[in-house]
């Protein structure tokens, strides 16, 4: 299996991570946070329904977002969850939840959606913590990492979760990591950059207490049984980069949200974006 890599694209007007092979007949993105219709401290590609934008834009955003993956037709199936920084993980699909079932366990919380239903895409929303996505052979997996979820191996609980529910290999596995707020701009207390260590190992400490959250979740990963070489990251820290990503750090708390979200296709494209415009490899 080739190693990973992310693209930066743009289709239909959207800005977005993506592997254009569409591995796994899985259309997927981290999205950027231009493109969109809200205005203010959301501007402009708002995701998050809960941030105080009106609901008629994030509506349209989100619609933008599901044409820009080639996922128009799926919107009505669309499944967001409340997401609480803690370690559950949905499972959707014939031996699981299905997806109205899905659909209000994730209004009572939740921080990860496996999926191996198609034409059912999943969104989760983002402003500075850690996307992470999933692609196994017809499946796919879609995690919310906040520093509480990656000290729960949030990532790893996923991991094995889809290949239990894709009844794949563990090589089989690609795994994305998105934009979030890196080490350098992510100073956290002693005691807290204390227990990453012991959870995760010196490397996750950067200086005398910042962490790095994508060690510590590339370890959660390796544990669960993914291979180093199978995980690709957008190396870009939100809070940095307020140009292109909401960063809840940066902008004292109120901004927008950028997401992750994912489906699997029933017809199998070429590519994730039709009509997209390769711009960079990251």
């Amino acid at each position: 299996m080739p190693a990973p890599q992310l693209v930066r694209m743009m289709s239909h007007g959207v800005t977005l991570l993506g592997d254009t092979t569409c591995p796994g007949g899985v259309a997927f993105a981290f999205t950027e946070r231009t493109g969109g219709v809200s205005s203010g401290c959301h501007a402009s590609l708002n995701l998050g329904a809960s941030c105080g934008d009106a609901p008629e834009l994030v509506a349209e955003n989100r619609r933008r977002v599901l044409e820009a993956i080639g996922a128009l037709d799926c919107a009505d199936a669309l499944i967001t969850t409340a997401q609480v920084h803690g370690d559950r993980v949905l499972v959707i699909g014939p031996q699981a939840m299905t997806p109205s079932e899905a659909r209000q366990a994730g209004r009572e919380g939740a921080d990860a959606v496996v999926c191996t239903q198609p034409d059912v895409p999943v969104l989760l929303c983002f402003a500075d913590c850690v996307p992470v996505i999933l692609v196994a052979p017809s499946a796919f997996a879609v995690i919310h990492s906040g520093w509480r979820g990656t000290l729960a191996r949030i990532a790893g609980k996923a991991f094995a979760a889809l290949v239990d529910a894709a009844a794949c290999e563990p090589d089989d596995v690609r795994c994305y990591v998105g934009p979030h707020v890196g080490p350098d701009d992510y100073e956290v207390s002693r005691e807290l950059c204390d227990r990453f260590v012991d959870s995760f190992g010196p490397g996750v400490r950067v200086g005398e207490r910042n962490l790095d959250l994508h060690v510590a979740i590339v370890a959660a990963l390796v544990d669960a049984g993914a291979r180093e070489d199978s995980i690709a990251h957008a190396n870009v820290s939100t809070a940095s980069h307020v140009d292109r990503f909401y960063s809840y750090r940066a902008s004292g708390g109120t901004c927008g949200r950028h997401g992750a979200i994912a489906c699997l296709r029933r017809v199998h494209h070429a590519t994730v974006l039709g009509g997209s415009r390769t711009m960079e490899v990251v």
